[in-house]
């Protein structure tokens, strides 16, 4: 018997947590000086009052999760006799992992016989709500872990992440670029596209002027790599933008049909912090990344 395990930095509120059968690990951030730990310090995320604090300049920080508070999640399922499957965010992003680590080393000490698998997601945000959703559904239909390590080996990399940036400070006060590239890039007015590669890393696939050749550009992008997308769910995801999110879901669905499956939701404020307001991703079953 195994336990679902997933985190906040996957898009994944506790409705959805409760009605797939997750555990929920809070990824915190912190915002003006106030380190808050989503869905433990508020019941529901206010995207569009958060994302106002950073269009007025506010700039939030993120870090990563103690060994300690790791072990707070899991020893509780451990004790219980229960194995538990983590589907997680991107293991190259994040220092958290090492704690993650550390407190594997210690249970495992006290619980020999307990065991943990890692469901690596290789993204953040809407690409990991794609396969969070997926590898819920294999669980509510009792799939066991070796089926859906299984499905993982192949699904995760061919569920793709492609989105864009509007205001590239965000990105560089977090290192993700530049504070050179950051600054100039908002000057001219330039939008990276940026997808995430099959190693779980950010690279920049390409950069356009202006929101409509870069809605232009992300559909380009589906069309030339997508793989039988009409039989697989289509996420688009918005930093508090979702009248540009609905351009490009119209824009899909021009191009492959009304019944193209479009699910709308937005950025959790831990990646927020990095991308700001006003981003917008598409994630789509894909020939690769």
């Amino acid at each position: 018997m195994y336990t679902l395990f997933t985190d906040t930095d996957c898009d994944i509120t506790p409705e959805i947590a409760e009605r797939y059968g997750y555990k929920l690990i809070s990824m915190p951030y912190t915002i003006e000086g106030k380190q808050i730990f989503p869905y433990v310090d508020f019941k529901e995320f206010d995207y569009r009052d958060f994302y106002d604090r950073l269009r007025k300049g506010v700039i939030p920080t993120t870090s990563a999760l103690s060994p300690v508070e790791y072990m707070n999640y899991f020893e509780p399922e451990f004790a219980a006799g229960n194995d538990i499957v983590y589907v997680h965010f991107s293991a190259a992003m994040s220092a958290t992992f090492n704690s993650l680590r550390l407190a594997m080393e210690e249970l495992q000490e006290k619980y020999p016989d307990r065991k943990l698998t890692l469901i690596d997601t290789k993204g953040i945000t809407l690409g990991s709500y794609n396969i969070c959703l997926n590898i819920g559904e294999l669980h509510k239909n009792g799939a066991s872990l070796e089926d859906i390590q299984k499905w993982a080996e192949t699904e995760v990399d061919k569920t793709a992440f492609y989105f864009y940036a509007d205001d590239l400070k965000f990105f560089g006060k977090s290192g993700r670029v530049s504070g050179f590239a950051a600054f100039f890039g908002n000057i001219i007015g330039l939008k990276p596209i940026i997808f995430i590669d099959s190693d779980g890393q950010m690279k920049t696939k390409d950069k356009c002027r202006g929101r409509k050749q870069t809605l232009q550009k992300l559909l380009d992008y589906v069309i030339d790599l997508e793989e039988d997308i009409k039989n697989h769910r289509v996420i688009i995801a918005h930093s508090d933008a979702m009248p540009i999110a609905e351009e490009f879901g119209a824009m899909m669905k021009k191009q492959f049909g009304e019944d193209l499956n479009i699910e709308y939701e937005v950025v959790n404020p831990t990646a927020g912090s990095h991308c700001g307001p006003n981003a917008i991703g598409v994630s789509f079953h894909a020939k690769h990344r």
